[in-house]
């Protein structure tokens, strides 16, 4: 079976996550500045974008930038800074006219002032788009959206709307920055390494991984669907004895 033929009865998960992995790897083996797998992978970005959306995908996350990234050195982390506002101005219109909705997820108290307005204009222009839902995960960490989910729920129960005794698991969720997106079915790691790195960690729950050896600049179309047809042959059991195959949830 081909990687990118459908095994019969079992359908594509409806929310990919991706923890784009590699850049700076990347361009250390071919002798080239860390900048240049960035730029690289801000290709690999564009073309997985057009790829989640030909396979049917309705909602693709992607981990672009970590609470932990900041301790990198100031002169990569300006340049990361720089990818975003290039990406935002230069391929927003593109993404509407393609029905895509965007979605920034993560702290934005240690962002420039310019660079949150054009975030927020990325969300706010294309809300009312229908089609693949692109959520970014930029200076985002998942401890630190629990911390700040938690401490939203603190501050109800102090002024009183919310009994502490009726704080369950989707009082939690509502608070979080996905609150208005499903869980991720699929979670993707590029580059080999075998670890989430603080990216959702309460949404991935029952999710699927696959640590994918390719680079992140490297993956392509190729590289996408063969993540797909292994996690169209893993049973879901979801903590039962069941098996389910690959669902299809709606976004709200």
């Amino acid at each position: 079976m081909s990687s990118g033929q459908r095994d019969a009865g079992v359908s594509n998960p409806a929310h990919v996550a991706i923890i784009m992995d590699g850049n700076g790897r990347w361009a250390q083996m071919r002798g080239l500045p860390r900048q240049e797998g960035h730029r690289r992978g801000l290709e690999a970005l564009r073309r997985t974008v057009r790829n989640a959306s030909d396979l049917g995908i309705q909602v693709l996350t992607l981990y672009s930038f970590s609470t932990e990234n900041w301790r990198r050195p100031y002169a990569e982390v300006s340049f990361l800074m720089g990818l975003l506002k290039h990406f935002v101005e230069k391929d927003l219109a593109e993404l509407s006219a393609a029905n895509v909705r965007v979605r920034i997820i993560g702290s934005r108290d240690d962002l420039a002032a310019d660079l949150r307005r054009l975030v927020e204009h990325a969300e706010t222009s294309t809300s009312s788009n229908t089609g693949l839902v692109l959520v970014i995960a930029f200076n985002y960490g998942s401890r630190d959206e629990i911390m700040r989910a938690t401490r939203r729920l603190a501050a109800d129960a102090v002024a009183g709307r919310i009994d502490p005794a009726a704080i369950d698991e989707s009082a939690i969720a509502g608070r979080l920055d996905t609150h208005d997106l499903p869980d991720p079915e699929l979670v993707i790691r590029t580059s080999g390494e075998t670890r989430i790195s603080n990216f959702l960690l309460w949404q991935a729950a029952y999710a699927e991984f696959i640590f994918a050896p390719v680079m992140w600049p490297d993956f392509d179309r190729a590289a996408f669907e063969e993540a797909l047809a292994q996690y169209r042959q893993r049973e879901r059991r979801f903590g039962g004895l069941a098996a389910s195959s690959g669902r299809s949830v709606g976004v709200a």
